[in-house]
């Protein structure tokens, strides 16, 4: 086995550029207070050796490491990657390193990879999706690194969050359906116990209902975990009712992928019998057949936003609002029919 090579330190290219280890250090962090000849020199000899900073002993001394930690809770769902993209991009814009950490949907390893984020000496914290429990609040209570929630928040906005307005976008998405002459109105949402998602977004769909006039009617709700499988026999359950719902908001797009299987496996037609509208607009909403209309979700501008207003409380900057709601749209593709066309069908 090769012997490994000992590490080179500042001390080495101070000694062999002729200068003290304060101008090699003040050329490493871009001090402007150093003679342009001298720079060059400097910056020739760390080359030549393949001297790296040491990141660590540069954070104890600056009492700054550079990085950001991120808390998501399911690393293999679309929507998550999608925010932590713009995360990335705009911590590379402000070269801050990202210790990316999957919760696996466990809150016991959710609250043990938040200390141990603290314990390494992040910079700021990005908390992403979940709900803020009790838990949680004590340990930011108690730390002096910043926290900003992403596509979550807590009821009181005691911490800084950048999201949408989930009851608004369930609202808006069930009210295109009953401006399409739907009476007929099935919900397939993700758990009710679910106060960031599930829960907001139920009471938009029922909110326009009752605003419409359309009776509420409980055959025509069931709940699913935002997955394809629970989409798929939710849907075969409101497909086995004597009063077939004519359209149905699915509240994520894997679950109204797995609906529009499951319709389809029922010998029924998509838009014709039925119409889906699902939520996130994931990449998978324009690769299904039919293409899947849905609530558009801005997934990457969630976390580029929350990532950029992350800086400025790390840099001390001036913040107008710690609460960001940003806009939502539908994304009308073709398992929905134009409005209009069913005008008069409907019972």
């Amino acid at each position: 086995m090769d012997k490994k090579k000992e590490t080179i330190t500042i001390y080495d290219v101070a000694r062999v550029a002729g200068v003290s280890m304060a101008t090699v250090s003040r050329v490493v962090n871009g001090n402007s207070n150093v003679k342009p000849a001298t720079r060059k020199k400097v910056l020739g000899v760390i080359e030549q050796l393949g001297y790296r900073p040491n990141a660590v002993a540069r954070g104890l001394a600056s009492k700054k490491t550079k990085t950001v930690g991120v808390v998501i809770p399911d690393i293999s769902n679309a929507f998550y990657s999608e925010v932590t993209r713009g995360i990335e991009d705009i911590a590379t814009m402000y070269r801050y390193n990202i210790i990316l950490c999957n919760s696996d949907l466990q809150q016991e390893r959710e609250t043990q990879l938040i200390e141990t984020l603290l314990e390494k000496q992040v910079d700021g914290l990005l908390f992403l999706g979940g709900n803020v429990r009790e838990e949680h609040l004590r340990i930011y209570e108690h730390t002096n690194v910043p926290v900003v929630l992403v596509a979550t928040k807590v009821e009181d906005n005691a911490l800084p969050a950048v999201g949408i307005d989930q009851h608004e976008a369930a609202y808006d998405a069930t009210v295109h359906f009953i401006q399409g002459g739907h009476k007929k109105i099935a919900l397939i949402g993700g758990p009710l116990t679910d106060l960031v998602k599930g829960y907001p977004r139920y009471i938009g769909y029922k909110h326009a209902l009752e605003e419409h006039q359309i009776e509420f009617d409980e055959h025509l709700i069931r709940i699913g975990d935002y997955r394809y499988d629970s989409g798929y026999q939710a849907m075969s359950t409101l497909l086995s009712l004597t009063d077939v719902p004519t359209s149905v908001v699915v509240l994520s797009d894997e679950m109204a992928v797995g609906a529009i299987h499951a319709i389809l496996d029922n010998g029924k037609k998509i838009p014709e019998d039925i119409e889906v509208i699902g939520y996130n607009n994931i990449p998978i909403a324009s690769q299904v057949r039919p293409l899947l209309s849905t609530v558009d979700v801005p997934m990457y501008d969630l976390g580029a936003v929350a990532m950029r207003l992350l800086t400025k409380y790390m840099h001390g900057e001036e913040v107008q609002t710690g609460q960001v709601t940003l806009p939502h749209s539908l994304k009308l593709r073709s398992s929905t029919r134009p409005l209009g066309s069913i005008e008069g069908e409907q019972s």
